[in-house]
């Protein structure tokens, strides 16, 4: 675009309110938090003074790690990202969205992204995702996610919500070389900045130079006389503006839900006309607050149009967030670490001025040095003093070492600890005779006071995939076609289709454009610490009579050659033999259940055969006592009743115990097929390891070619 004066006066106005209502005591604070982990402790005139004085200026980090203890407990999560069917959407949809997401993370290394925008907003209190469209591989563009850094990133002062949607606009400051704004804009205004050598406005040191974060740390690049390496020089610092205006648009209405959806700007008429037609869609006009984009650098707009995205590119992460102010893990160990180095430095004065605490001399008695080689060497050992009197010299006696500073460095070191939530046993320091139980439980509390920080992490997964889901139903409206990795241990792949037409029905597959959908984003532990809780979870289980299959077992132990293992248990499992031994393993139990239903039924008919035997002698009875008795049958009926309950009760313990010992039987014939199972699978991996040596052997003694002759 042609050199405009006016909006790129706009844009930097508005660029310095923002900077200078906060942004500016954020970059400061950030600075020092910096510094305070890498270790410059420090400030130059302290040290000097310090120096010139003779006194240590000790650093004992323990920011560094207190913070690499939590960075580590941090990277054993990782973001699960999953899709729902919701409206008039296809739940096989649903699951080629998270195949796409799992392409895209993987594409990106988004694990390692995460990781690096945890460990800036935990030391600066603020961390940034950018994550936009990227055309250089795709015509119709990829998604990308990328890292900002805090200092670079300027927010809307008047925002007091965690959620970008709500903010009315950011700013994100780079710095370009000519050659970059030539590809990425265009080469007339690449060419007009790569000649400039000061701001034409009131910008200064924002738009032409200023010290950051690099690799050769802060360097004015007045001194960077080089002309070969302007292409290379990053010296002409633009501004990307994302702000929101009220803007008429269109929007896509169900007729029958009266759900409604804006139309992407980047649709033409015919796109639109045809997505109503397909979905039977009405087409309306109405307002609504779109995001506009402006680049600018010094007086030049690169560009200046509307966004075609519907939120912000830029995603925040806040570990602590309150309307409007970011905490970080840092800035409150900052005073406990300058006591501990101050106390610590001040201990080490005290025993330096303790061996060498000076010298009273008698003037003129000194005979073999001078006063000052006395005052630079007295405190060695093996001083030698020639003195006209022995009595003329006498060593000062030093100020004894004051009660309980020691103490002082100690409660620097454990306000470092309460104020982290990070003690001896998150960093692996507790003493040997300290209990594993007590130790499991202070972990968990750590743990648990580090869950706001990783829930506000999951906050900023939920965003991304927001975006993430913005984008393909806007942007992937082509047909494509993606190959990814289904299991990292077989090396399986899965190949799907989004958009891909459909011969035979004439629809669309996968069609991203229609239906609405639902994500939920979940922490996972890490796939080695998942792999490791998962098989003995399965061992445990296994022991307790759960039949978990061999496959899974294997594949969440550590063995090295799982996929080999893996795939020649298929391969016999497959075989003639294994297949016979499964058909005869089911015919015995087959045969072991009919025993037993066998069993069970003649002895239900042995006890309904007595019990209509007794039934029938006990009419019998009662006749032969009406004749020829005067006892009262009632009586003899009922004391018969009795004795017939008590048999029948014995009956019955001998069934239940016939029952109990059958099912021991059959136990113990489980218990020991699982322990058979367990040799001959002992055996197999014995086999492998003695086949993998016997391979390794021969590839270590095969002997080395002999080169070959010159002229052959």
């Amino acid at each position: 675009m042609p050199q405009n004066i006016q909006l790129a006066s706009e844009q930097y106005d508005r660029y310095a309110f923002c900077r200078d209502s906060g942004h500016a005591a954020y970059v400061q604070k950030a600075v020092t938090c910096e510094d305070f982990f890498a270790g410059f402790q420090w400030s130059a005139e302290d040290k000097a003074a310090l120096k010139a004085a003779r006194r240590p200026a000790l650093t004992i980090n323990k920011i560094l790690i207190t913070l690499m203890s939590i960075f580590g407990e941090q990277i054993q999560s990782r973001a699960d990202i999953s899709f729902q069917a919701r409206t008039n959407a296809n739940p096989d949809t649903a699951l080629a969205l998270a195949l796409l997401w799992k392409q895209v993370s993987d594409a990106n290394q988004f694990n390692w992204t995460r990781d690096d925008v945890f460990a800036d907003a935990s030391i600066t209190s603020r961390g940034f995702y950018d994550m936009r469209l990227d055309f250089k591989k795709n015509m119709s563009g990829d998604i990308v996610i990328s890292r900002l850094l805090g200092k670079n990133v300027v927010l809307d002062p008047d925002a007091t919500d965690y959620d970008p949607d709500n903010w009315n606009d950011v700013f994100v400051s780079k710095w370009y070389t000519a050659d970059e704004i030539a590809i990425d804009f265009n080469e007339d205004d690449a060419k007009a900045l790569a000649t400039k050598t000061e701001s034409t406005f009131q910008y200064g040191f924002d738009s032409i130079d200023y010290a950051r974060d690099r690799f050769g740390g802060p360097m004015s690049h007045g001194a960077y006389s080089i002309a070969s390496a302007k292409s290379v020089l990053r010296n002409i610092r633009v501004l990307e503006r994302q702000y929101r205006e009220r803007k008429r648009v269109k929007f896509f209405v169900d007729p029958r839900t009266g759900d409604r959806r804006e139309v992407p700007l980047d649709w033409d008429r015919n796109a639109i006309a045809e997505m109503a037609s397909r979905s039977g869609l009405l087409v309306i006009d109405d307002w609504a607050k779109k995001i506009r984009w402006r680049v600018t650098a010094d007086d030049y707009v690169l560009h200046d149009d509307w966004s075609p995205y519907e939120h912000f590119t830029v995603i925040p992460y806040f570990p602590v967030f309150r309307a409007g102010r970011t905490i970080g893990l840092v800035e409150n160990l900052i005073d406990p670490q300058e006591l501990l180095n101050k106390s610590s430095s001040q201990e080490l004065h005290i025993v330096n001025t303790t061996s060498n605490s000076g010298w009273k001399l008698k003037r003129g008695s000194l005979q073999n040095m001078t006063i000052d080689e006395l005052e630079e060497f007295g405190a060695k050992t093996g001083l030698v003093m020639e003195l006209d009197d022995v009595a003329d010299a006498e060593k000062i006696t030093p100020n004894p070492v004051p009660t309980g500073l020691d103490r002082v460095s100690y409660k620097a070191e454990e306000h470092i600890k309460n104020v982290s939530g990070r003690g001896d046993s998150q960093l692996g320091l507790d003493r040997a005779d300290v209990a594993a139980r007590a130790t499991e439980a202070k972990q968990r509390v750590s743990a648990e006071n580090l869950l706001p920080a990783l829930t506000n992490l999951e906050r900023s997964d939920f965003f991304i995939a927001r975006q993430f889901l913005s984008l393909v139903r806007n942007h992937y409206t082509d047909p494509r076609v993606y190959t990814i990795t289904k299991n990292d241990i077989t090396q399986e792949q899965e190949t799907f289709y989004l958009n891909w037409p459909n011969p035979e029905s004439g629809e669309l597959i996968n069609d991203v454009t229609r239906g609405e959908y639902d994500f939920t984003v979940v922490s996972t532990p890490l796939r080695r610490t998942l792999e490791e809780s998962q098989f003995q979870q399965a061992v445990g289980m296994r022991e307790m009579g759960v039949k978990i299959p061999d496959e899974f077992l294997i594949k969440n132990s550590n063995l090295q050659h799982k996929a080999a293992l893996l795939r020649e248990m298929a391969a016999a499992s497959q075989s003639e033999q294994a297949q016979f031994e499964a058909k005869v393993a089911t015919l015995g139990q087959q045969l072991q259940l009919a025993e037993l239903k066998a069993n069970t039924s003649k002895s239900e008919a042995d006890a309904a055969l007595k019990q209509a035997k007794a039934e029938k002698e006990l009419a019998n009875t009662m006749a032969l006592v009406k004749e020829s008795s005067g006892e009262d049958p009632e009586l003899i009926k009922a004391e018969q009743m009795m004795q017939l309950e008590r048999e029948k009760h014995q009956m019955n313990m001998q069934m239940e115990r016939e029952k109990h010992e059958q099912k021991l039987q059959l136990e113990r014939e489980k218990h020991a097929a699982d322990l058979e199972a367990k040799r001959m699978l002992a055996a197999e991996q014995a086999r492998m390891q003695r086949a993998q040596a016997i391979l390794t052997a021969r590839q270590t003694s095969k002997p080395s070619p002999q080169p070959q002759a010159q002229g052959a």
